[in-house]
């Protein structure tokens, strides 16, 4: 039985952590299912789709509208009922709240997803890194002139405008409003130079949406501005730092690991479409 809520309730998000632990307890590696978001859920919407046996979670497959021009669907079915027809039921389900399209989230490391997302005519979008620092960002130079705040709703804009330029799609103003919360931007010089988001998983900050104005780039505020941001994670309790990275963007990779990032896993996004 499938069912749509609106928001996850605490016994629903229980239960989707318990059988992604019963997931990767056979697949090992990890899914990315943005606790943080799920729990965050305003419940005005159908976002997620949950398949159950009985009184037991044995599907699971959410949205998420990060503000790109496509929704991303990521989900997990329990080892148990596989090949049974609960993973297409959910990408069905999931397309239907995304619009009729999306970019579905697979590890590449699941040989099964691949082969799931190319029989439903997925077509290889783009892949990303994801990346993890466990202990001190590796030290250099801070900009005396740089500083970091929390970012403001008068900052909507530029972040907009950072976010569009550095990733490719316009992100949603309202999208990014939203998240201000979670959002701090870098100033140098009385402007905004850099932006980047911090949620919270336990004791795993991950960062999003990590952009330095392109006409500063290759000047060292990155380096400064991330060196910052994880020593101040760091400080206030997190064991790691999180972060992704799209395969083909060296420059960027290249700057993580050379603070202490390590590559953990890949995801491929597979462009995905109902019927």
């Amino acid at each position: 039985m499938l069912t749509l809520p609106r928001g996850l309730s605490p016994a629903e998000l229980s239960a989707v952590v318990d059988l992604e632990r019963r997931v990767l307890a056979v697949d090992g590696g990890r899914l990315k299912l943005e606790l943080p978001t799920l729990r965050a859920r305003c419940g005005e919407r159908c976002e997620d789709v949950l398949a159950w046996q009985d009184d037991r979670l044995v599907g699971f497959l959410g949205t998420y509208a990060f503000g790109g021009a496509s929704v991303e669907l990521a989900g997990m079915v329990d080892p148990e009922v596989r090949r049974r027809g609960v993973g297409s039921a959910l990408l069905t389900a999931g397309l239907e709240l995304s619009g009729g399209a999306g970019l579905l989230v697979v590890p590449r490391s699941s040989c099964a997803g691949a082969g799931f997302a190319l029989a439903r005519g997925g077509g290889l979008s783009h892949s990303e890194h994801a990346l993890v620092l466990t202990g001190p960002a590796a030290s250099g130079p801070a900009d005396p002139d740089l500083s970091l705040r929390v970012a403001r709703p008068e900052d909507v804009g530029v972040v907009t405008e950072m976010l569009a330029a550095g990733f490719g799609s316009p992100p949603d103003p309202a999208q990014v409003a939203a998240r201000l919360d979670g959002t701090q931007v870098a100033e140098r010089d009385g402007g905004v130079v850099a932006a980047l988001r911090v949620e919270h998983d336990g004791d795993t900050a991950n960062v999003y949406g990590f952009v330095v104005a392109p006409a500063l780039q290759g000047r060292g505020i990155g380096r400064d501005v991330l060196r910052r941001v994880c020593q101040d994670q760091t400080a206030h309790g997190a064991r790691r730092v999180g972060l992704e990275v799209a395969t083909l963007n060296e420059r960027a990779l290249g700057l993580y690991t050379s603070l202490g990032f390590v590559p953990v896993s890949t995801e491929d996004y597979y462009a995905v479409a109902a019927g």
